[in-house]
């Protein structure tokens, strides 16, 4: 993070006046992993990280950036897009897609700074493709709203980056806010926002492992799915309710055990909605635990650090369900905790995590000063 903040950081980099600046949270996903690109419900909500952009236009075709993470700086034009397999993947996915979109943009120079931690499975690389397509958009006046605008951040990654992610995490960080979690059915685009029980408190602590989902597991798992969904004779997992868990089991492994997370966590989604509606946090916290052993033992997404983390969380009383959040592979977990006791227990898990482990673990939410 920039100390002056990203408009000071602008001016320092490129010795002129900015003329537009946009923002956009990480995200959380309290349940539903895996669900998005199956067709399937999510779950999600905001944290107060956030990716925070500023550009103004240039009179050539060159977009100039500048970071305060990963790789410094980086210079393309655009039309010339190509990947470079680093963070500015995404910032070329953005103009490569408005460009496929039918959007003309000009060249720009780019400040960006960023309080999300990155490979958490927290969806900063959604934050940064979400803030940077809404700072296009107030810099060309274009004709997005919100929707078409995550759909846009989506092409972006799952297109030009080539990650075969859902749609969440950019419907997430473009239309959720903090007070609510954001229901999303992927085969409809029906959003709800569901408060979030007044009882308890989230925390979220990252693992320290790193994730790269496009180099990872992730792209593996989705092409299993596919192969399953075929083999079941639907387009897609979720289109199956828990009646299809005989026909599932019948299926050679791994694709058993994949379709079957699939369908259960679709159906804890629905659950989850119902728990937090009736303000039931105890039942909420049982399907956060039933979602991660699905996701360790049938989709097969998490890791040794992960599973500790919510072994330790669990051991805590005031803590009600933890899980892997994210696409997995490392990352962040997500706990359900009594009200007022979130900053507290989520230091100790994370300490008591670092001394067994050697790791890395930090709290990210809730913030602490």
């Amino acid at each position: 993070m920039y100390a002056g903040g990203v408009q000071e950081l602008f001016r320092a980099i490129f010795r002129r006046d900015l003329q537009a600046t946009a923002s956009a949270p990480g995200r959380v996903n309290l349940i539903g992993e895996h669900t998005d690109y199956n067709g399937g419900a999510v779950l999600p909500t905001v944290i107060p990280q956030r990716t925070t952009v500023a550009l103004a236009a240039r009179d050539d075709r060159l977009v100039r950036v500048h970071t305060t993470f990963g790789a410094a700086s980086a210079i393309y034009a655009l039309g010339a897009e190509t990947p470079r397999h680093d963070c500015f993947d995404y910032v070329q996915g953005c103009t490569w897609a408005l460009a496929e979109a039918g959007f003309d943009v000009p060249g720009v120079d780019l400040a960006i700074d960023s309080t999300i931690p990155a490979g958490s499975g927290l969806s900063s690389s959604a934050a940064l493709e979400v803030a940077l397509l809404r700072a296009f958009r107030t810099l060309a006046a274009l004709p997005l709203d919100d929707v078409a605008l995550a759909r846009l951040a989506h092409r972006a990654e799952s297109g030009f980056v080539g990650a075969r992610i859902g749609l969440m995490d950019q419907m997430a960080v473009s239309l959720a806010d903090a007070t609510t979690a954001l229901f999303f059915d992927t085969a409809t685009l029906v959003v709800e926002h569901v408060p979030l029980p007044w009882r308890a408190e989230l925390a979220v602590i990252d693992s320290g492992v790193r994730h790269a989902l496009v180099a990872g597991g992730y792209n593996t798992r989705r092409a299993e799915c596919e192969r399953a969904a075929a083999a079941l004779d639907v387009d897609q997992l979720c289109r199956l309710g828990l009646e299809a868990l005989d026909r599932i089991a019948r299926l050679p492994e791994p694709l058993d055990r994949r379709a079957r997370h699939v369908v259960t966590e679709h159906a804890r989604v629905a659950e989850a909605v119902r728990a937090m509606q009736a303000g039931d946090v105890e039942r909420l916290g049982e399907l956060f635990v039933a979602s991660h052993v699905s996701q360790r033992d049938d989709y097969a997404v998490s890791v040794p650090a992960v599973d500790r983390l919510v072994e330790l969380a669990l051991e805590e009383s005031a803590v009600y369900g933890a899980r892997l959040t994210g696409g997995g592979f490392g990352g962040a977990i997500v706990l359900l905790v009594d009200r007022g006791h979130g900053a507290t227990v989520a230091a100790r898990i994370a300490e008591r995590h670092r001394r067994e482990t050697g790791g890395g673990a930090t709290v990210v939410v809730p913030l602490t000063m």
